[in-house]
Protein backbone atom coordinates (compact mmCIF):
# COMPACT_ATOMS: atom_id res chain seq x y z
CA UNK A 1 0.00 0.00 0.00
CA UNK A 2 1.53 3.12 -1.14
CA UNK A 3 0.80 6.97 -0.22
CA UNK A 4 0.22 8.63 -2.88
CA UNK A 5 0.79 13.06 -2.93
CA UNK A 6 -3.44 13.25 -2.85
CA UNK A 7 -3.19 11.12 0.57
CA UNK A 8 -0.03 12.91 2.17
CA UNK A 9 -1.51 16.24 1.75
CA UNK A 10 -4.65 15.40 3.81
CA UNK A 11 -2.68 13.51 6.23
CA UNK A 12 -0.83 16.96 6.62
CA UNK A 13 -4.03 18.99 7.00
CA UNK A 14 -5.32 16.94 9.45
CA UNK A 15 -2.29 16.62 11.60
CA UNK A 16 -2.36 20.30 11.11
CA UNK A 17 -5.72 20.64 12.41
CA UNK A 18 -5.27 17.91 15.57
CA UNK A 19 -1.98 20.17 16.41
CA UNK A 20 -2.06 23.35 15.47
CA UNK A 21 0.69 24.74 13.22
CA UNK A 22 2.61 26.52 16.16
CA UNK A 23 3.05 23.36 17.67
CA UNK A 24 3.93 21.57 14.46
CA UNK A 25 7.58 22.32 14.50
CA UNK A 26 8.47 20.98 17.93
CA UNK A 27 6.72 17.89 17.46
CA UNK A 28 8.94 17.44 14.09
CA UNK A 29 11.54 17.93 16.33
CA UNK A 30 10.49 15.18 18.86
CA UNK A 31 9.93 12.97 16.23
CA UNK A 32 13.29 13.39 14.99
CA UNK A 33 14.56 13.20 18.09
CA UNK A 34 12.90 10.09 19.02
CA UNK A 35 13.86 8.32 15.49
CA UNK A 36 17.95 9.18 16.49
CA UNK A 37 17.89 7.65 19.72
CA UNK A 38 15.85 4.84 18.38
CA UNK A 39 18.65 4.48 15.24
CA UNK A 40 21.36 4.45 17.56
CA UNK A 41 19.78 2.17 20.07
CA UNK A 42 19.05 -1.03 17.51
CA UNK A 43 22.56 -0.41 16.02
CA UNK A 44 24.35 -0.70 19.56
CA UNK A 45 21.98 -3.66 19.70
CA UNK A 46 23.25 -5.14 16.30
CA UNK A 47 26.73 -4.16 17.31
CA UNK A 48 26.34 -6.07 20.73
CA UNK A 49 24.98 -9.33 18.66
CA UNK A 50 28.20 -8.97 16.29
CA UNK A 51 30.27 -8.80 19.11
CA UNK A 52 29.05 -11.83 20.99
CA UNK A 53 29.01 -14.10 17.55
CA UNK A 54 32.89 -13.07 17.33
CA UNK A 55 33.49 -13.53 20.40
CA UNK A 56 32.02 -17.11 20.10
CA UNK A 57 33.38 -17.92 17.56
CA UNK A 58 36.79 -17.08 18.94
CA UNK A 59 36.10 -19.64 22.25
CA UNK A 60 34.80 -22.38 19.68
CA UNK A 61 38.71 -22.28 17.66
CA UNK A 62 40.69 -21.42 21.09
CA UNK A 63 38.49 -25.03 22.35
CA UNK A 64 40.13 -27.51 21.04
CA UNK A 65 43.97 -26.47 19.99
CA UNK A 66 45.01 -30.22 18.94
CA UNK A 67 42.72 -29.81 15.71
CA UNK A 68 44.48 -27.92 13.02
CA UNK A 69 42.02 -26.41 10.44
CA UNK A 70 40.95 -27.59 7.33
CA UNK A 71 41.97 -31.41 8.43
Amino acid sequence: MRLGPTELVIILIIVMLLFGAKRLPDLAGSIGTSMKEFRKATKDALDDEDDADASEETSDTSSDPDTEPGR
